[in-house]
């Protein structure tokens, strides 16, 4: 696991956390305005993604707003977000210093320019999906669901690369 790079660790925590709590929310009443809500936040997560990925890559995202309509059922979110989540990990695992350094001008979806490394660029993407799956756990917690104990990327990685955590006391 030397050769695995800190990104390619934190993606790989990104795609098991998106894991649990896609599985977790399976245990939201069907009918429930929570349900959908949760939803919503994880399908912008998506969205949002998805949108950085063009970034990165210099591609159309074809996305208007990072919060799309319609909705796509669990089973539909729960597949692109593993997809999503693959690419990502395929992704960082190919980029070297310089590509990671490199800066790159985009358009947000507001029409604002940006310009940010494709390392700010990958950090956010973390960041923004950790913020939202926190917020998906408060929404379930207030609906008695309990959310997956493990998004920390420390469990993750004591779980993932576990006899390579071992020590001796």
């Amino acid at each position: 696991m030397d050769q695995v790079s800190t990104l390619e660790r934190l993606f790989r925590y990104k795609a098991n956390a998106n894991d649990e709590i896609l599985a977790a929310m399976r245990l939201f009443d069907g009918a429930s305005p929570a349900k959908e809500i949760a939803i919503r936040v994880l399908n912008h997560t998506y969205a949002v993604d998805r949108i950085f990925a063009a970034n990165l890559t210099g591609t159309e995202h074809g996305y208007t707003s990072p919060n799309p309509s319609p909705l796509p059922s669990l089973e539909e979110l729960s597949a692109a977000v593993k997809t999503s989540d693959q690419w990502y990990i395929d992704y960082v695992s190919r980029l070297d210093k310089a590509e990671l350094a490199e800066r790159i001008d985009f358009t947000f979806t507001d029409g604002e320019p940006g310009r940010m490394s494709r390392e700010e660029m990958l950090l956010h993407v973390m960041a923004h999906g950790a913020g939202h799956r926190g917020q998906i756990g408060l929404i379930m917690m207030q609906n008695s669901i309990t959310p997956p104990a493990n998004d920390r990327f420390t469990s993750y990685l004591h779980t993932a690369e576990a006899s390579s955590r071992r020590r001796v006391n």
